[in-house]
């Protein structure tokens, strides 16, 4: 599972990085493809016991994440967006792949704030007699994002992202996992 997860990221920066650094090197304006709203990269504090306060994991997580502008519908001022994402732990604790919808919603401020549901599949333990992993209960959980950032320039900004994943008590044990940390983001 960990070489999946990892597979995955090198595949999600090839397709989405290379054109666009391809094309600012020619010399020519970077162009996306049109279902793609941005993606977003960051550092997360792997379990910091905020929702969740059972046994601990450690290190830090590596995140990826590609929102997609498909089909983007409205919704109280705000948008459904589509993400699908990865969560690499830098010391072989718990990694997710993850897919959902986000509502993001702008202030003329340049202030966003968004929110999620959605799955995450993980490579950790499902019932676990070590102090220092966690018992997920089930290979696939729930995945609750909250997000908050900053648009500092017209295409880059900023955010601090929480993240909780758990089985929502439909599988015994149900010990979840936090994450926290700060992105950075290129909008389309």
């Amino acid at each position: 599972m960990n070489q999946l997860l990892k597979s995955t990221v090198l595949i999600f920066l090839l397709v989405v990085l290379s054109p666009l650094v391809i094309r600012a090197e020619e010399g020519q304006r970077p162009t996306h493809p049109q279902w793609l709203h941005g993606f977003r990269i960051g550092i997360l504090a792997h379990d910091v016991r905020l929702w969740s306060r059972t046994r601990s994991e450690g290190g830090i997580d590596l995140n990826a994440e590609v929102v997609l502008d498909l089909p983007g519908w409205s919704l109280l001022n705000g948008r459904i967006l589509p993400n699908l994402g990865v969560s690499l732990n830098s010391q072989g604790d718990t990694s997710t792949l993850y897919t959902g919808l986000l509502w993001e919603y702008e202030r003329p401020s340049r202030f966003f704030f968004n929110v999620g549901l959605g799955l995450a599949v993980h490579d950790g333990e499902l019932e676990s007699k070590f102090d220092d992993k966690k018992a997920l209960g089930s290979r696939i959980l729930f995945r609750i994002p909250i997000e908050f950032g900053l648009l500092i320039a017209k295409h880059h900004g900023v955010s601090i992202l929480f993240v909780h994943v758990s089985n929502a008590y439909l599988a015994e044990p149900n010990e979840g996992l936090d994450t926290i940390g700060i992105r950075y983001f290129y909008r389309f």
